[in-house]
C-alpha cells in the first residue's frame, strides 16, 4: 500500500508540479515541503481562478489538509505572512493548517541584498538567480551562522546573533559591492512583529510524520525546481542552492529512506529552462517562440520568460537514474497541438562527432553537445479537457509512448489543459 509520495520535477523545473500535487492531495492529509523557498511557484487554476504558492505547499487548497515546511526549506517569514494573508482573501483557512519546522533557517532582507548585488554585479558572472536571496540563506545555513526560526524563543540571544549577521553582511555590502547597507533595526522589527506568528506555527516535523505514518495517513512531500537544478547533480554552477532530488527528503524533512513509497517524476511535454545554463534543445526561432506563447511559459515568480525546446529524453533520462522515479506525469501535452511535426532528442554530438546516450557530467561538455532529434508528427486537433487516454490524437498517444520508450519508465498520469480537472489517470500512484 503506497502511503508516502515524493513528487518533484525531471527537468529545470516549471514542470507543473503543483497541479499534479494538488490533484493527489485529495487522498492525502499531509503536504510536506523540504527544501528550497520562496522561489518557488506552483500555480494552480481552480474554477477558472488561477492561484500561485510559493512557499506554503500545494495541499493548503484541500480543507482536509495539513501542510508542513521542514527544516529543508529556507524560510522567508514576510513571504510566508504574505502568502498566507492572499489565501485568507480566497477564503482558505490557514488555522492550524500549516506548521513550520523550529530548524528552518531564517531568510531575511540582508539575503535579498546580497544576492541582488552578486546578480548585478560587473566581476560576477551572474547565474540568473530569481534575487529572492535563496542562495545566500543556504550559504548561512552550511556556514553555521544561520538565523532558524528556534532562535526567536530568546529575544536577547535573537539580537545578538542578527546584529553579527548584519554587520557581517555590511561589511561586504559597502566595501565589495558598493552598494546600501541593511539596517539592523529595521530587519530586527519586522521579524519581532511576527515572531509570535511563526512560533505558534511550530512543531517537531519527526515526530508529526511518524505518528502519521503509525494512523495509516497519506503524505505527499512536494518537490520544488527541478532534478537538473539540484546543487550536486544540476547544471552546475547554473543551479540553485539546494538539492532538489528525491534523496533530499530524508534529510529536509527528517524521515528515513523507508519512510517514501513512491517517487513520481514530473515532466513537460517539452523543455523549458529559466535564466542562463546549458540548454541543448533550446529553439531560437518561430517555434520556440510559438511554445513560449502557447505554454505561457513566463516564471511564476520573476516573470522572466522561459527559454523553451525540444523535448530532450538523454537529460530526463538521467533524472530518472538519479531519483529512481516508479513513474512519470507528462504535463502541457495540450500546448504541442497545432505543430505539425514534432522533435524528441534521443542523443547528444560532440563537437568530435562522437554520440552519448548519456547526459554529460562536466559543463563544459555539455555546452558542446548538439542534440541528436527522432522526428515524430503532431498533431491538428485539440487535446485540452481530455480525460481518457484513448481519446487523444493517435499522434499524440505514439509521441506519449515514444517519450515512455526513451525515458524508461512509465506515464501514469497525463495532463492536457491548466485546469485541475485537464488529467489523463492511467494509474494512481496511491494505487500502485
Amino acid at each position: 500500500m503506497v502511503r508516502s509520495i515524493v513528487v518533484l520535477g525531471a527537468q529545470w523545473g516549471d514542470e507543473g508540479k503543483g497541479k499534479i500535487v494538488d490533484w493527489l492531495t485529495s487522498r492525502a492529509q499531509y503536504v510536506v515541503r523540504y527544501q528550497g523557498g520562496h522561489n518557488a511557484g506552483h500555480t494552480i487554476i481552480v474554477d477558472q481562478k488561477k492561484i500561485t504558492l510559493h512557499l506554503i505547499p500545494s495541499g493548503i487548497l484541500h480543507n482536509h489538509v495539513t501542510t508542513v515546511i521542514a527544516n529543508g526549506v529556507v524560510l522567508s517569514p514576510v513571504s510566508l505572512i504574505k502568502e498566507m494573508k492572499m489565501l485568507l482573501k480566497l477564503g482558505v483557512s490557514t488555522c492550524k493548517r500549516i506548521f513550520i519546522s523550529a530548524s528552518c533557517p531564517l531568510l531575511l532582507p540582508y539575503h535579498v541584498a546580497m544576492d541582488l548585488a552578486r546578480e548585478n554585479n560587473h566581476i560576477s558572472k551572474a547565474i540568473g538567480t530569481t534575487g529572492c536571496g535563496i542562495g545566500p540563506s543556504y550559504e548561512d545555513k552550511v556556514a553555521r551562522r544561520a538565523l532558524r526560526v528556534s532562535d526567536l524563543y530568546n529575544l536577547k540571544i535573537f539580537q545578538n546573533k542578527l546584529k553579527d549577521v548584519v554587520d557581517y553582511y555590511n561589511f561586504q555590502l559597502i566595501h565589495y559591492y558598493k552598494t546600501q547597507p541593511i539596517n539592523y533595526q529595521i530587519v530586527l522589527d519586522e521579524v519581532m512583529s511576527i515572531s509570535d506568528i511563526l512560533i505558534d506555527m511550530v512543531v517537531d516535523v519527526p515526530e508529526l510524520l511518524d505518528d502519521a505514518a503509525k494512523r495509516g495517513d497519506s503524505v505527499i512531500f512536494e518537490g520544488a525546481q527541478g532534478s537538473l537544478l539540484d546543487i550536486d547533480h544540476g547544471t552546475y554552477p547554473y543551479v540553485t542552492s539546494s538539492h532538489t532530488i528525491a534523496g533530499s527528503v530524508s534529510v529536509g524533512a527528517g524521515v528515513g529512506l523507508n519512510y517514501i513509497d513512491y517517487v513520481l517524476g514530473i515532466v513537460k511535454a517539452y523543455s523549458t529552462r529559466v535564466g542562463f545554463g546549458p540548454f541543448p534543445t533550446e529553439l531560437s526561432n518561430d517555434t520556440g517562440n510559438w511554445l513560449c506563447m502557447n505554454g505561457n511559459e513566463f516564471g511564476s515568480t520573476t516573470g522572466r520568460r522561459r527559454r523553451t525546446g525540444w523535448f530532450d529524453a538523454v537529460s530526463v533520462r538521467y533524472s530518472v537514474k538519479i531519483n529512481s522515479f516508479f513513474s512519470c506525469c507528462l504535463t502541457k501535452l495540450d500546448v504541442l497541438d497545432g505543430l505539425k511535426e514534432l522533435k524528441i532528442c534521443i542523443a547528444y554530438r560532440k563537437k568530435n562527432g562522437q554520440v552519448v546516450h548519456n547526459f554529460p557530467c562536466s559543463l563544459e561538455e555539455l555546452e558542446n553537445c548538439v542534440p541528436i532529434y527522432e522526428t515524430l508528427p503532431g498533431w491538428m486537433i485539440s487535446t485540452v479537457g481530455i480525460t481518457e487516454f484513448h481519446q487523444l490524437p493517435k499522434e499524440s498517444q505514439l509521441y506519449v509512448k515514444r517519450i515512455e520508450e526513451l525515458i524508461g519508465v512509465p506515464i501514469h498520469i497525463v495532463s492536457t489543459g491548466s485546469d485541475r480537472s485537464a488529467i489523463i489517470i492511467l494509474r494512481n500512484p496511491f494505487d500502485s
